[in-house]
């Protein structure tokens, strides 16, 4: 029986890539680094595979990634309000590398979304007008970070009883369990 509540989360992560306004497209990621105060923020969910491996794309000199370099272990919320469905997952995050990869993606970016990732200051830096942000001609910093997850929390809020579950990533399986909501 809980695995059909583990094939809900799965489908509706991957339409959070498929279906236009699909609210697990926009994500909240935490991450803590080596400060006592985890630091939150509004994400782009952007590749999802098979295995559930979760990608977002970002600057190289943003905070979270000076956070995962400290700490790699970040945890991400999904809400869908019609559904009444919330997942946190906890997940290990990778700083990919794979130069071919980070080219094809880049090359896939749509050009006016490449200003994300070509500004001349990181970003976080002060500026005295949001008009005058410099960009850069030849370069950029366009990096990828996968998240392995780990566990998984589903929340189902209905009547006349709310679902809740618990899976846990076990070398290639998952393991679910229902807990009291």
């Amino acid at each position: 029986m809980i695995d059909i509540f583990f094939e809900e989360l799965s489908s509706e992560i991957q339409k959070g890539i498929t279906e236009k306004g699909h609210p697990f497209r926009f994500i909240t990621m935490a991450t803590v680094g080596n400060g006592p105060i985890a630091r939150l923020r509004t994400v782009v969910l952007r590749e999802v595979s098979q295995e559930l491996v979760l990608s977002i794309y970002t600057d190289s000199r943003t905070e979270k990634i000076k956070h995962i370099k400290a700490n790699n272990q970040i945890s991400f919320l999904f809400y869908h309000p019609e559904k009444m469905l919330q997942l946190k997952v906890e997940g290990t995050a990778n700083i990919v590398t794979d130069t071919s990869r980070l080219t094809a993606t880049w090359n896939n970016v749509q050009p006016n979304s490449r200003k994300d990732y070509i500004t001349n200051n990181s970003p976080g830096s002060f500026i005295k007008n949001p008009d005058h942000v410099e960009y850069l001609e030849e370069e950029n910093y366009f990096t990828i970070l996968d998240i392995m997850p780990t566990k998984i929390e589903y929340l189902k809020l209905q009547r006349p009883n709310h679902i809740r579950a618990k899976f846990t990533k076990t070398s290639e399986n998952w393991k679910g369990e229902f807990l009291v909501p």
